[in-house]
């Protein structure tokens, strides 16, 4: 179903395709207040929210990732709750845990709500906790629930997993597992600042005050975004061009380039192509299209693709990257039939 630029939302939210492009830049904006550079990460970020999927963040430690997670809370209105990921965290650490009360004649167990009960929840440095405890994510990401003592309980909604990793490299982090890195809609990669960027982070963060990123959004404003990125037009022929890109990072299709045959173990599956189309479509509405095109699955590939593709040992020893990977994808798979 197209979009109607008349539909109004309640709380007389603004759906129109103009009125969200205006709010979207204001948030940008608002975010752009805390964070110095980085229009990309940010871009990807507000993209993956508006598809109502969940982000992970990578790169070294310094970078903003936290900061612009928390700056995200913020501008969204949001509730918002951060978990520090060590060794020894345990997953009722986040989930929540039954514990024992007493008083007023009675003596029971009550379920006390951990952390994972706000909107956006920040996973800092997942890949310090061990797998046992990343995986207690799984159920929330997927279902948007949490099962406890026997009783699945209901996430606020919206509910959003904005987790940072460190590079793989570095000691003392354990690797996603594949079946929780499938539940990121997007993997976004968060560079080093460059020399002039580096000297306004500096300016910005050293002064008397501390910036920080004012609240934009009104409650169900979010919401209402999700719910008209889900009727923007995505056309036949352009979820066919996402589905040949997903199959052509499998080595065993046919339609793999000898890159992907040659590097990779193993490639994306059916949730590659659900994120494509529906990041493609939050493109689309954000730049105020009523329908998805080549292009919008284009600007999300990479995003989309380079945490559901996984590489040999070959590759590991001749350095080739899962992005090189979705590049050599983008450029053998044409557009239209």
């Amino acid at each position: 179903m197209a979009i109607n630029p008349a539909i109004q939302a309640g709380n007389d939210v603004d759906t129109t395709l103009a009125g969200i492009a205006a709010r979207l830049a204001e948030m940008t904006a608002a975010i752009g207040q805390v964070i110095v550079g980085q229009e990309e990460v940010i871009h990807q970020v507000i993209t993956a929210l508006l598809a109502g999927g969940h982000v992970l963040l990578e790169g070294v430690p310094g970078l903003g990732k936290t900061a612009l997670v928390r700056a995200v809370g913020r501008v969204t209105g949001l509730s918002f709750r951060r978990v520090q990921f060590t060794p020894d965290l345990m997953p009722a650490d986040i989930t929540g845990t039954m514990v024992f009360k007493e008083g007023s004649g009675r003596e029971a167990f009550h379920f006390e709500p951990g952390p994972i009960f706000a909107n956006i929840v920040l996973a800092d440095e997942i890949n310090r906790a061990t797998p046992k405890t990343q995986s207690a994510l799984l159920e929330a990401m997927q279902e948007g629930t949490v099962t406890t003592g026997g009783v699945s309980r209901s996430l606020p909604r919206p509910f959003f997993v904005l987790a940072t990793q460190n590079p793989l490299e570095m000691e003392g982090t354990y690797p996603l597992p594949e079946a929780q890195l499938d539940r990121f809609l997007f993997k976004v990669l968060v560079p080093m600042p460059g020399e002039g960027e580096l000297a306004a982070i500096a300016a910005l963060t050293t002064g008397a005050a501390i910036p920080d990123a004012p609240p934009v959004l009104e409650p169900g404003e979010l919401e209402a975004w999700q719910q008209q990125v889900r009727r923007v037009v995505a056309v036949e022929d352009m979820i066919n061009y996402a589905v040949r890109l997903v199959l052509a990072t499998r080595p065993e299709s046919p339609a793999a380039p000898e890159m992907v045959r040659r590097f990779v173990r193993f490639g994306a599956g059916p949730r590659a192509v659900q994120a494509l189309v529906l990041g493609a479509r939050a493109e689309a509405l954000r730049a105020g299209r009523p329908y998805a095109g080549y292009d919008d699955v284009r600007r999300v590939a990479r995003p989309t693709l380079r945490h559901r593709v996984l590489l040999n040992y070959e590759a590991l020893a001749e350095g080739v990257s899962c992005d090189m990977i979705v590049t050599a994808v983008l450029e053998d798979v044409t557009v239209g039939k």
